[in-house]
């Protein structure tokens, strides 16, 4: 992508990163970064930048264990935590509370996003309580795959439409960078 952060893309005239920080910060009480590499790339956020703590890159679920680890150690009050990937720049600002209001509807354990009738495993809630069944689920079974170890468990389904835009639309090429800056232009207030 020619970029060394997929999350400092500009979109709209903020990086992706910065959006997501824009929406999520009033929906939670926290703001973690999960992060690979150099975390002191991040210092200019003033968030709490954490690693994997299971080795060997084990994808989105490791990163999920490090953001329930670092609620459990630094936000014992905290219950439940939210997860979205870092490139992402449309997220919804009713996030989190739909979320939870579809994992209480569905009496579930967790919740996961779906738009378009596609889900998006990775934006997810989460119990803190489940975090050492995700950690044996790492590194006693091999599980990669967030749906594989969400499916575990009842989740509820928070529905979201994927017209104008999707509000989990992600970049992961040039092609598509253009895109979301084509939708920040037209529908300025996704």
């Amino acid at each position: 992508m020619g970029f060394a952060d997929k999350t400092r893309i500009p979109i709209g005239g903020s990086t992706i990163l910065d959006r997501v920080i824009a929406r999520l910060g009033p929906q939670c009480r926290h703001l973690i970064l999960n992060a690979s590499g150099d975390l002191a790339r991040f210092a200019d956020t003033r968030l709490a930048v954490v690693a994997d703590s299971v080795p060997g890159c084990a994808g989105p679920l490791a990163g999920i264990l490090a953001g329930l680890d670092w609620a459990a150690g630094r936000a014992p009050d905290v219950a439940w935590m939210v997860s979205v990937p870092g490139d992402g720049p449309f997220l919804p600002r009713d996030l989190v509370a739909r979320l939870h209001g579809a994992r209480s509807e569905d009496n579930a354990a967790l919740a996961c996003a779906r738009s378009g009738h596609r889900r998006h495993p990775v934006v997810g809630l989460w119990p803190i309580s489940l975090r050492e069944d995700l950690r044996r689920a790492l590194t006693h079974e091999g599980i990669r795959k967030v749906d594989e170890w969400s499916s575990r468990y009842e989740r509820g389904i928070a529905e979201w439409p994927s017209d104008p835009v999707d509000p989990f639309f992600n970049v992961n090429t040039p092609a598509e960078a253009a895109e979301a800056e084509r939708l920040a232009a037209r529908y300025p207030d996704i």
